[in-house]
């Protein structure tokens, strides 16, 4: 690292009995290249006080709301505060808190979606632009290497041109009415005040993104179904649609999180004119190859026969299985790698430029609203869209 010391990070959410702030953490602490030293981990300040002395964090570092923090960091000299702030809130607090922290002249790793609004969106892409910080989105299945590898084959146009695109992304833990029996992940997930967007917006924009992150193709155009299914829930639990991609290919998106029995399928196929590709997140150590005339081939994450950035992004040798942590720790690693060479004044190597940012955030709340409003037009709508430059 450039810096020649460990990046210093703060947390905003994760509290107790939070998920993903946990993930977070792990995957930030995984290279041993960054430290949590700061935290406003919950709105009520008792909570976050005491998950700051579970982490054991100096007292002083925890505090009692983002505002907070945001201003009594910024006040630190530039040798004690963080670098940058990790945010793992629900998603209606993602865009004051990134503010907060921009304008006190943070950069920012932010869960997604980014947003529950395209307009907080594209201000978010501005702002970013303005204060010249870097804003890492944590769509982490772009982390796994064998995606990456997936996407270079795709670049170096081993499948010829791509005529179909099918994403998959069922779930099965939502099947029941489980929010109105306590259980704090599913509360506010399915609550459109925090939430905004149902299954959509928590797993469809991750089945988006993973399908434009490997082939590059922009939606032109896109007829969606927006289901409910569990009486009574507020937002939206499955979601079915085509899609028309600039240049011709067509696709095929589905996410669901009422299908019993899938646990996280996460899935993509590409088919080209050359050859095909399939990746599943339940076995993400391997990438199918398939061709009209040859056998399968099936490449295996961590030999030396496969892309720079796929090796980049590996950490152990072949045969030893990385997952879920080790993709979120990449985004993580390179996202570091890119707010350590900028504190430095030094590039950063192109590989560490390889994580999702604002525009593809902003990207994802609009996906979300275009698909919303073909479920309720139940019609093709236009789905072009370029995020402020």
């Amino acid at each position: 690292m450039p810096l020649g010391r460990k990046l210093r990070y703060g947390m905003v959410g994760g509290g107790p009995g939070a998920f993903i702030g946990a993930v977070h953490r792990r995957a930030a602490a995984l290279d041993g290249e960054m430290e949590l030293t700061a935290g406003a981990f919950s709105s009520d300040p008792d909570n976050s006080r005491r998950m700051g002395a579970a982490l054991f964090l100096d007292p002083r570092r925890v505090y009692g709301s983002y505002a907070e923090m945001a201003e009594r960091e910024a006040a630190l000299p530039a040798g004690e505060r963080i670098d940058f702030v990790s945010i793992v809130t629900p998603n209606h607090l993602h865009f004051s808190v990134a503010k907060a922290f921009i304008e006190a002249g943070f950069h920012v790793v932010c869960d997604k979606p980014m947003t529950t609004t395209l307009e907080d969106a594209e201000a978010l892409c501005r702002l970013v632009k303005a204060r010249d910080v870097v804003f890492a989105l944590t769509h982490n299945y772009t982390g796994y290497p064998m995606v990456k590898q997936a996407r270079a084959m795709v670049r170096e146009g081993v499948l010829g041109t791509v005529r179909k695109v099918i994403v998959e992304y069922p779930q099965g833990w939502l099947a029941r009415p489980i929010e109105r029996e306590g259980q704090k992940q599913a509360a506010w997930r399915t609550d459109p005040k925090l939430a905004g967007a149902g299954a959509l917006g928590d797993i469809g924009t991750h089945a988006e993104n993973l399908a434009r992150y490997v082939t590059g193709l922009e939606m032109e155009a896109l007829c969606a179904e927006v289901t409910t299914f569990v009486e009574g829930r507020a937002v939206d639990d499955d979601v079915s649609m085509l899609i028309r991609y600039v240049g011709g290919a067509r696709g095929i998106l589905h996410a669901s999180q009422i299908c019993v029995g899938e646990e996280n399928g996460l899935n993509l196929r590409v088919h080209g004119t050359e050859g095909s590709l399939r990746w599943f997140q339940e076995k993400p150590n391997v990438l199918y190859h398939r061709t009209a005339d040859g056998p399968e081939r099936i490449l295996k994450r961590g030999n030396a026969y496969l892309a720079p950035i796929a090796l980049h992004n590996t950490r152990l040798p072949p045969g030893h299985p990385e997952a879920f942590f080790e993709a979120f720790a990449n985004v993580y690693r390179n996202a570091g790698r890119a707010i350590a060479a900028r504190l430095a004044g030094a590039e950063p190597h192109p590989f560490d430029r390889d994580f999702p940012t604002a525009a593809d955030g902003a990207v994802g709340v609009h996906f979300i609203r275009t698909a919303l409003e073909s479920g309720r037009r139940r019609a093709w709508v236009d789905a072009r869209y370029t995020p402020p430059a």
